[in-house]
């Protein structure tokens, strides 16, 4: 059996990790896996060598306001929408998949619909893949679409999220539309970080305050506003660390005792030791600070009307969880003033669904197989829900 996966990363690469962490457990469970990859390739991520990546003509987002470049910087064009669309479909027909899971569309990437309506129409079995929370315009008439291209060419949609916690319906009003369809798997999270219950061993010294900006694309603001909190005065007592992100773009110049890092791989590790969690809000970051159960400011990404990160923050915020600072409102006052509260508090644990990426591996395969019916597997709710 062979599964095919299509994801494009824009600004961050929360998406490519996590069709990578599905990915990994397919290949566990001895299924073979190619991965078309549209986004720049991500240097410093991990991927086991037996998933076969195939990538393609890199494009990505200039900005927040998503203005579709390709790798020299460039507007997309018709002869690269081409070129993409032709190597796609010659690495699907190289594959010959069971299924095809891709990842966000139809609820998102619809400027990739170029290529990946050819993908629909070719693939045997096509499965959507989505997050937690969808980004769309409250516009009817796009919510129909959606729905519509759904019932035509999906064979299920796969939510990585739990719904006890953010059903997929606050940010798509009309799911119950496709409540056939709809499967929760759980939050698809990374690894646990081993506890062999020796000190830590690392460089990294324990109670800093830990600012991170995900992909980095769009933290310069957070970055920033962090230094200029920690220069007037802000935990100065504390050791900072400033991770800005594999795909930042500026400069910092950061005063004694703070620390500037692109990158750390032992970032979920870190988290459990810090004093002060200071970020986003994406969903593979939102996912590690609840595990860590770790003091957390969550700056919510909120450009060009992006409503994603700031529906997850305020969710955790109202569970106990973490402190929010609103991007409109960011500024080393309110971010300062957030990070103190934040240290005098334990925040509250969450008790989520993390099962998801073993979960969509098995999902995956039996619809792969085209003997998939919940039966035996997990038991479904009428809303769509999924339990082992």
């Amino acid at each position: 059996m062979r599964i095919f996966f299509y994801v494009q990363w824009l600004l961050g690469i929360g998406h490519l990790q996590r069709s990578l962490r599905i990915a990994e457990a397919l290949v566990g469970d001895g299924v073979a896996v190619t991965l078309a990859c549209g986004g720049p390739p991500a240097a410093g991520l991990k991927i086991d060598p037996a998933i076969d990546i195939v990538q393609l003509p890199p494009v990505r987002a200039l900005d927040a306001r998503f203005e579709l470049i390709d790798e020299a910087g460039r507007p997309l064009g018709d002869a690269l929408r081409a070129q993409r669309r032709e190597k796609l479909l010659a690495a699907l027909a190289a594959a010959r998949p069971d299924a095809v899971v891709i990842e966000g569309f139809p609820f998102a990437r619809r400027a990739f619909a170029f290529e990946l309506d050819p993908l629909v129409a070719a693939a045997k079995r096509a499965i959507c893949s989505v997050r937690d929370i969808v980004t769309m315009r409250d516009d009817p008439a796009r919510h129909r679409a959606a729905i519509d291209r759904v019932r035509s060419g999906f064979a299920a949609v796969l939510v990585h999220g739990d719904p006890d916690f953010i059903p997929f319906a606050a940010s798509f009003a009309p799911a119950a539309a496709i409540a056939d369809r709809l499967l929760y798997t759980g939050y698809v999270a990374n690894p646990a970080p081993p506890d062999t219950g020796a000190p830590p061993d690392t460089d990294t010294p324990t109670g800093e305050v830990l600012v991170s900006a995900g992909g980095g694309a769009a933290g310069a603001a957070l970055m920033r506003a962090a230094l200029d909190a920690r220069r007037a005065g802000c935990l100065a007592d504390a050791p900072w660390r400033l991770l800005t992100g594999m795909n930042f773009d500026g400069a910092l110049d950061p005063p004694p005792g703070v620390t500037v890092e692109r990158f750390r791989p032992d970032f979920p590790a870190m988290l459990r030791r810090c004093r002060v969690s200071v970020s986003q809000c994406g969903y593979n970051t939102a996912l590690d600070i609840v595990a860590a159960r770790a003091p957390s400011v969550l700056v919510p990404f909120a450009a060009g009307n992006e409503t994603e990160q700031l529906i997850r923050a305020e969710h955790l915020a109202s569970r106990g969880v973490a402190e929010i600072v609103r991007e409109e409102a960011l500024s080393a006052e309110s971010l300062g003033a957030a990070i103190v509260r934040a240290g005098t508090q334990r925040p509250a644990g969450l008790a989520i669904d993390t099962g998801g990426a073993a979960r969509s591996a098995r999902i995956v395969a039996a619809i792969a197989r085209g003997d998939f019916r919940g039966e035996g597997l997990v038991s479904r709710g009428g809303d769509g829900m999924i339990r082992e």
